[in-house]
């Protein structure tokens, strides 16, 4: 797991616009078995996005063409980043709050999070909660109250992707706390 310094201006990769994420990486097609079609076996429609600065990867062999199996390999490296990228988080004082992303607070509303875990925010938004619930030892109350939401909303927001909450759980249970729902 990576960190980075306290107050890195760099967006988290999952952050990324995806083109200039895209421009970070290893690109790599290749063939694939499995169903698909005669098309399958004779085509290298299948992809592998290796980000450069992680080593992390994102795979895709499902689709029939190489343009839909590099969007589908490109959402599955921004899930990873997401995952196994921990960015260092400023929880601020009295001075200078904590404030989430604008991202986040465009998504945020009245403590509800609207989101859709297929859209290209889902990994950004995903990222900044793992960041803020690893600065707070995986307090759930805690990270809610920074980020503006109810410990449903985040738990839900988290559940969206099983290894996140799987995780969450984990560090959880490690520190003797009940896990997620």
């Amino acid at each position: 797991m990576m960190t980075h310094a306290e107050h890195d201006p760099t967006p988290h990769p999952a952050a990324i616009d995806p083109q200039a994420l895209e421009a970070q990486c290893e690109f790599r097609a290749t063939r694939r078995s499995g169903p698909g079609g005669q098309n399958r076996n004779k085509v290298e429609t299948a992809v592998i996005l290796t980000h450069r600065p992680t080593g992390l990867r994102g795979e895709a062999s499902e689709r029939r063409t190489q343009g839909e199996n590099r969007r589908a390999a490109l959402a599955r490296l921004r899930i990873e980043l997401a995952l196994e990228i921990r960015r260092t988080v400023d929880l601020g004082n009295e001075a200078s709050p904590f404030l989430p992303s604008e991202l986040w607070r465009s998504r945020c509303r009245g403590g509800r999070i609207a989101i859709n875990p297929e859209h290209d925010d889902y990994p950004a938004l995903l990222a900044e909660a793992l960041d803020v619930l690893t600065a707070l030892d995986d307090d759930r109350r805690a990270a809610s109250a920074l980020l503006g939401c109810s410990t449903t909303q985040l738990t839900r927001l988290i559940a969206l992707e099983p290894r996140a909450l799987a995780l969450i759980n984990a560090r959880r249970r490690q520190a003797g706390r009940h896990p997620l729902h």
